[in-house]
């Protein structure tokens, strides 16, 4: 049976939302793939350029082309619909956050330009327009990094970090994660369409 590019991303998708980051390699992929892990790097030349095609795969949602509106409504949907699809993957956010570092990952790139061209219709100078939607883009990757983490301990049944020396509320968790992104997104928002004012 031939191996098809598209059933090998499949697959470590699947080994992803199944075991998580850690345990996506390629040995355990070629045994899931019943091949050998030389049939593999036929496919990818290694496994950083894997984790991009299946950073991509995990991103389909979230490149849907969104439909005319306002530069904010288009950040804020872009950034909603990215935290989505990274939340609907096990470790989404760390695969997409290391692909993004590593520079493999096209779908990232589609994402940055348009809050990259959002930025430039909110003021932000050319000089600073992608810098803005690094930025962005951080937050969401963070955000929901922290998040998933969250989840990981409350599903493992794992304590809080009771002992730190930390005061309870910074480490109160929002108990509607969703309008904790929101605010956290308002805020980035916010400073873009100031840096309109600062320009004129």
């Amino acid at each position: 049976m031939q191996l098809h590019k598209r059933d090998v991303v499949a697959k470590a998708a699947a080994i992803l939302d199944g075991y998580g980051i850690a345990d996506l390699t390629m040995r355990r992929l070629a045994r899931e793939l019943d091949v050998t892990p030389g049939a593999l790097y036929w496919h990818f030349a290694n496994k950083q350029e894997l984790l991009g095609a299946v950073a991509d795969h995990v991103l389909v949602p979230a490149c849907a082309e969104p439909a005319p509106m306002d530069w904010r409504d288009r950040i804020e949907t872009v950034c909603r619909g990215l935290r989505d699809a990274l939340l609907s993957h096990t470790d989404g956010a760390e695969l997409v956050s290391a692909s993004f570092a590593a520079g493999q990952s096209r779908a990232v790139e589609q994402i940055l330009g348009v809050l990259a061209e959002a930025a430039g219709e909110a003021g932000v100078d050319s000089a600073h327009r992608v810098q803005a939607a690094r930025t962005v883009l951080h937050y969401v990757l963070g955000a929901t990094a922290d998040e998933q983490s969250r989840l990981q301990w409350d599903a493992a049944g794992a304590a809080g970090p009771a002992t730190l020396d930390w005061s309870a509320d910074l480490r109160s968790v929002p108990a509607d994660p969703s309008a904790g992104f929101a605010f956290g997104l308002r805020l980035l928002t916010d400073g873009l369409a100031a840096q309109r004012t600062l320009s004129v």
